[in-house]
């Protein structure tokens, strides 16, 4: 129906636009030029990357690889499709960075939503703020936020796409809009994501009858299938006396997860597996001069019921040729057979008040409210106590924004108030957990602020600085585990941070060429930082604090564009991340002293290039729109996967130094309304490790068709 609906009114608009052409008077010599939406964002008073997605999206299978070819961002994945991963900006990572879509936390959709599962055609930019994220964001971020802002087109319109690639992988987006006479619009959203994950893994260890030995080999992975659904309805008005947006939305998403190994690969798992399902309701309501004129508010609400369940019944012990050998033990941790549940319902209230007193001042006051359930209970495991805990967090922020000397001067002053509510009833495993010295009920309060000022010297040359005491309270995977690879730790304090960046940008041009550069220092001075740490006898994992952390270094990006064809990009991070605490509470003087914080990348680069040869292929082929080659390349130094103070240096595990390079083409036809591409990644099927030195994939082929009708 909405296809056929769209069809139509594409036909009423062609004929309306041969019309147009008949009146129209034609004008020569006339270049309109602006900034786009990313370089405005870029050139604010905080440092942020401002990512075009719409551009691109006819091209990528996922979000999660555009995201780490960025200027100081390193996303760090466990596998294949579906595989849990770890976002770093600016030596921050995990827990420290947060998520959100439209402004609105990312959770609100449900624990198995993430970059990797997004639909892709559904985006229209990301900005990724670095070490000072605004007020309006209402959030306890340490390292940085990533707002993934979705299409807001005001026509109707039908995306559909379905991409298909190595290891059994499958992927199809659908979304679209269509607007009624009297302003009702329609917002539906679908995506599927399938995956067998069954590539080759190289150099495992595997039993020799002959040798009666272990050797190292190449096997398959064969207990990793991924699957995730997602569906999304909106329904709302926009334009109207009362609203310019007010829009309902119901959402359901499904995640199943076969567990291959644990944390570090040598622990083969053959049947466990985690399954997620989550149901939200939401509204969200915009309105510029709401109740008094010059006052712009956002308000918006959502509850979600998120109910994940860990799978671990089997008494065995899995190889990697497949087989295995009797246990009395389950596979994840090495205790009874597990049918665990965890219901998280979370509930979310956001507002947002922006008053303009005038072109150049502007005072922004936001809240959010953020509580976390944790009903849990084991179906077979009679040992297992039930709890219900629950997380509960408000946070207010005010800000004060100025723009001076016709917008060359630009500042924000903000200050924020962390409210953290916690009831902790759990008392399994107090050994590991701490769960029997934290019970009960209580309630803390933190205090946050910070500035940023963006000063334009030149056209070519603007500099800015910024600084925040940001504080970052646990989340609920931190405090409460994850039900199957993560132990809880109650005991977390909250990390805090002084964070300092100072940068220099600009942009030179003619009306052919565009050159773009930009340079950022940073500092991070954090106490209690939360840092996960894995045990290699069990393969889990349990995030702990670190007292002192000190995180410094320097990123560089520089763009090119020729005419709109051609698009260099090339940038490079160094951050020097250590531990400062140089005496435990004993008084000894601590092994870890000075030590880079282990399993983390700290010298990484990656290069993008990028040409259109539309303009000669339409030549040939009259309906060409774009016909687009490109080529990119990443490398990472290698880094220790422990502290460099426990054992002899030369036999200390390490990742190694990746050096991958990808391909891609994309065809695109009839105005852009169809389109064709194919990627290639890890071109030269290099073994590669990332995150606790967990194996990834090797060369991986991607193809993707994509119908956009407007």
């Amino acid at each position: 129906m909405l296809c056929c609906l769209l069809i139509c009114g594409d036909l009423h608009a062609q004929k309306s636009r041969k019309s147009q052409m008949r009146d129209s008077v034609a004008l020569s010599g006339v270049t309109v030029t602006g900034k786009s939406r990313a370089q405005r964002l870029r050139e604010g008073t905080l440092t942020v990357n401002a990512i075009d997605v719409q551009s691109v999206a006819g091209s990528i299978s996922s979000l999660n690889s555009l995201v780490d070819r960025t200027a100081g961002v390193k996303l760090r994945e466990e596998g294949g499709v579906g595989s849990d991963f770890d976002l770093s900006i600016n030596g921050m990572s995990g827990n420290s960075v947060r998520y959100f879509i439209d402004g609105v936390p990312l959770d609100s959709k449900g624990s198995g939503v993430t970059l990797g599962n997004l639909p892709v055609n559904l985006i229209d930019h990301i900005e990724i703020y670095k070490g000072v994220v605004p007020t309006w964001l209402s959030s306890d971020a340490l390292g940085g936020a990533v707002n993934i802002v979705t299409n807001r087109r005001r026509k109707n319109y039908l995306d559909v796409s379905y991409g298909a690639g190595s290891y059994h992988t499958h992927k199809g987006d659908l979304n679209g809009q269509y607007v009624f006479g009297n302003g009702l619009t329609i917002r539906p959203t679908f995506s599927v994501n399938y995956s067998k994950n069954d590539y080759m893994m190289k150099g495992v260890e595997v039993w020799d009858e002959e040798a009666d030995d272990y050797v190292k080999a190449n096997r398959r992975r064969f207990h990793d299938d991924y699957l995730s659904l997602i569906g999304q309805m909106e329904v709302g008005f926009t334009d109207k006396w009362w609203a310019d947006e007010f829009f309902l939305n119901a959402s359901y998403n499904k995640v199943n997860k076969e567990i291959q190994t644990g944390q570090i690969q040598t622990k083969v798992v053959g049947e466990a597996e985690r399954r997620t399902k989550a149901w939200s309701i939401g509204v969200n309501y915009q309105k510029q001069h709401f109740l008094l004129k010059n006052l712009t508010a956002n308000l918006s609400a959502s509850h979600t019921w998120d109910h994940s369940q860990t799978v671990d019944t089997t008494y065995r012990k899995y190889n990697w040729d497949g087989g295995f050998t009797k246990s009395s033990r389950n596979e994840i941790n090495g205790r009874s057979r597990t049918l665990r549940h965890y219901k998280r319902p979370l509930t979310i209230g956001r507002a947002d008040l922006r008053y303009r007193f005038s072109d150049v001042h502007m005072l922004n006051l936001s809240y959010a409210l953020n509580r976390t359930g944790n009903d849990r209970w084991d179906e077979r495991d009679k040992s297992f106590e039930p709890a219900n805990d629950v997380l509960a967090k408000h946070i207010i922020g005010l800000s004060y924004n100025q723009s001076l000397f016709d917008g060359r001067l630009n500042n924000t002053f903000f200050v924020k108030d962390y409210i953290n509510h916690v009831r902790i009833k759990q008392t399994d495993i107090p050994t590991v957990t701490g769960s029997r010295e934290v019970q009960g009920t209580n309630t803390t309060n933190y205090w946050g602020g910070g500035a940023g000022i963006r000063f334009q010297l030149a056209e070519p040359l603007s500099a800015k600085v910024s600084y925040e005491h940001s504080v970052r309270l646990p989340l609920s995977r931190e405090l409460l585990g994850n039900g199957s690879t993560i132990y809880a730790n109650v005991a977390l304090e909250p990390e805090k941070s002084e964070n300092y960046n100072a940068g220099l940008f600009g942009t030179l041009k003619n009306d052919v060429h565009t050159f773009s550069y930009e340079v950022n220092g940073f500092l991070r001075k954090v106490d209690n930082f939360i840092q996960p740490q894995v045990s290699e006898k069990e393969g889990m994992m349990q995030y702990v604090n670190v007292p002192a952390v000190h995180i410094k270094g320097v990123e560089g990006e520089l763009r090119y564009d020729c005419m709109q064809r051609l698009q260099v990009v090339g940038n490079v991070t160094w951050q020097d991340a250590r531990d400062r605490q140089r005496f435990k509470s004993d008084g000894k003087e601590s092994v870890t002293y000075n030590n880079h914080v282990p399993n983390r990348p700290w010298f990484f680069a990656s290069a993008e290039v990028r040409y259109d040869l539309g303009h000669l292929v339409s030549h040939l082929i009259p309906q060409t729109s774009h016909f687009y080659l490109g080529l990119d390349y990443q490398w990472v130094h290698w880094f220790y996967l422990s502290w460099e103070g426990y054992g002899a240096l030369d036999t200390k595990a390490h990742i190694p130094e990746k050096n991958i390079f990808g391909a891609q083409a994309t065809y695109s036809w009839c105005r852009n309304r169809y389109s064709l591409s194919v990627n290639c990644d890890n071109l030269f099927d290099h073994t590669v490790y990332d995150n606790y030195k967990l194996q990834k994939p090797g060369r991986t082929l991607f193809a993707k068709f994509r119908v956009l009708i407007q």
